[in-house]
């Protein structure tokens, strides 16, 4: 599943009538699900926080613009906060399955939109920004609102998108991509604050002032503070107090998770801890938290404990909330914390249904499931066989040799099980919605276009989702064959059956590849497709056959 994050903050805190306006905008937009609404009266300013599939999230965006546009004026703005507009700023966050790149797509794409219908001048920063000097949120808004007017003079500060004109009313917008923002709290038994503080130091990026023998601050030919680098990169951190629970803590920011993952953060605060008699008794994550996060953490546990991490989602996810002790101060419900977990895609309900359900309502006259989602299902049986192969392999000492690789195979078997899964799901969803396009009216002109287009759209994106399984299955196929080749003896035939699921897995989505084809007309997708799904379907061939000779080599029997 794609999912885009945007944080747009409102230059509106107080007026809930027009907050509201604004957050409506979002709701309305399909594929899109509002996470949090946060004003603020000091600062006249509210955060909002959505999250959805990218192109309805950069729609989303827009209407909340434009709507800002039409319910603040910011000739009156008075707060707290720096602000350069209505809109003050619109940042795109990748969730899952899309990439920063994409998320830079995103923020320039809005920005042409929102200068060219809007007339506001926008500016792009962060990941997104087009010159250097603009990564900065602080410097591009520098001068905020009440100096845009001449900042728009200077050529050097021409907006990326929109003409260099002050708009009175609404201001500018700035529009860019960053990482996932990770607020995280590691908690001490102590109370104090001055202990927390000297490990949030060592953790942190901006590390701390140097001091000479007699505890001066050592400065430089200009006066300022010589600074002592801390140890992890992309982190930011502060010692303080929380009354409510009655203890100190290491509050941290991690701008980006995958440059230091929040376990190994956790595990140094442990270390230095301990060295100054204290210890650690848990964490606390405030605000949402990225799925690989916890996965990252994981798998990390897992592996200290000399066992494959190629485990389900659901244990990684345990495993990672008991190491980093985050029930400690509340209750922890991933449910709840996890942001994918807060954007479920709808019709997801076969999967969820039991062995014998799926099989009844698969058994009726019904068109749906059908072949697709059973093919889909083959290719989730034949990963997780794999899977339990390569757990089997990966802890026994004859096969010491292997385990890195069976390591690896476990882990990719188990995220194309859950691939393979959804698609059970997003197969007959697709199915559906041709239908559905079907039965729209055509009684004008219009009307018979549109379900012309509607048809088409839906038989596409009903092609697209078997050649998805298709390609996985080639994927199944092959870490079966490693699992057969590389595995324990033992297990071969499961390795066997595994490559035989992943076989009638990828047969099974191209016959459904090939008679969604009959129904498009764009006859260069249909080319593209039908090249794509033969040399899938080939490779599904060839890695079959070899999986079969090495399982009936293994057993005895006669070659393939």
């Amino acid at each position: 599943m794609k999912l885009v994050e945007c944080v747009p903050n409102f230059s509106e805190g107080r007026d809930r009538e027009k907050i509201g306006a604004i957050t409506r905008e979002i709701e309305a937009v399909p594929g899109v699900k509002l996470l949090d609404v946060d004003p603020g009266a000091s600062t006249n300013r509210t955060v909002v926080t959505f999250i959805g599939t990218p192109e309805a999230v950069k729609e989303a965006a827009f209407r909340a613009i434009a709507k800002a546009a039409e319910v603040i004026d910011m000739r009156g703005h008075k707060g707290a906060h720096s602000r350069i507009g209505a809109t003050d700023v619109c940042p795109f966050v990748p969730v899952s399955g899309v990439t920063m790149e994409d998320c830079v797509r995103l923020a320039g794409e809005l920005g042409a939109r929102v200068a060219a219908e809007l007339g506001i001048p926008v500016y792009l920063y962060e990941a997104a920004a087009r010159k250097p000097e603009r990564r900065n949120l602080a410097v591009v808004r520098a001068g905020e609102y009440e100096g845009l007017s001449e900042k728009l003079k200077d050529r050097r500060w021409a907006p990326d998108f929109g003409e260099a004109v002050f708009n009175p009313r609404s201001g500018a917008t700035v529009i860019g991509a960053r990482e996932f923002l990770i607020a995280y709290n590691i908690n001490l038994n102590t109370r104090d604050r001055k202990l927390a503080h000297e490990i949030a130091l060592s953790l942190r990026e901006s590390g701390r002032a140097k001091r000479d023998r007699d505890g001066n601050i050592v400065r430089d030919k200009r006066g300022g503070a010589v600074k002592l680098p801390g140890r992890f990169k992309e982190v930011k951190s502060v010692g303080w107090y929380v009354e409510d629970y009655g203890l100190a803590q290491i509050s941290v920011n991690f701008t980006n998770f995958r440059v230091t993952p929040v376990h190994v953060v956790f595990d140094e605060a442990r270390r230095l801890a301990g060295k100054l008699g204290l210890r650690v008794t848990g964490s606390e994550l405030v605000g949402l938290i990225p799925k690989e996060a916890l996965l990252m953490a994981g798998r990390y546990y897992i592996a200290k404990q000399g066992k494959s991490p190629g485990v389900p989602e659901g244990e990684l996810i345990r495993v990672a909330v008991r190491s980093l002790g985050l029930s400690d101060v509340v209750p922890f419900d991933p449910d709840k914390k996890i942001i994918e977990y807060q954007f479920r895609e709808e019709g997801a309900a076969l999967v969820a249904m039991t062995l014998r359900g799926f099989v009844d309502e698969l058994s009726t006259d019904s068109p749906a499931p059908g072949g697709g989602s059973v093919a889909a299902l083959c290719g989730a049986l034949s990963a997780a066989l794999s899977a339990m192969v390569a757990n089997l392999t990966a802890g026994k000492k004859e096969y010491e040799a292997a385990r890195p690789e069976m390591i690896a195979t476990a882990v990719r078997a188990q995220e194309l099980k859950d691939a393979l899964l959804g698609a059970v799901d997003r197969d007959t969803t697709a199915f559906n919605k041709v239908m559905e396009a079907f039965r729209l009216p055509k009684t004008t002109p219009e009307q018979a276009e549109e379900k012309e287009r509607a048809v088409e759209e839906a038989n596409k994106e009903a092609t697209l989702v078997p050649l998805e399984v298709l390609e996985k299955s080639v994927e199944a196929v092959a870490l079966a064959k490693v699992a057969a080749a590389k595995g324990n003896r033992n297990s071969v035939s499961d390795a066997g059956v595994g490559g035989l699921a992943g076989q009638a897995a990828g047969e099974g989505a191209y016959y459904n590849v090939l008679i969604n084809l009959s129904g498009i007309k764009d006859a260069a997708f249909t080319a593209r497709v039908r090249r794509e799904a033969a040399k899938l379907k080939k490779s599904l061939d060839k890695e079959a056959k070899a999986v079969k000779d090495i399982v009936t080599r293994a057993l005895g029997g006669p070659k393939a």
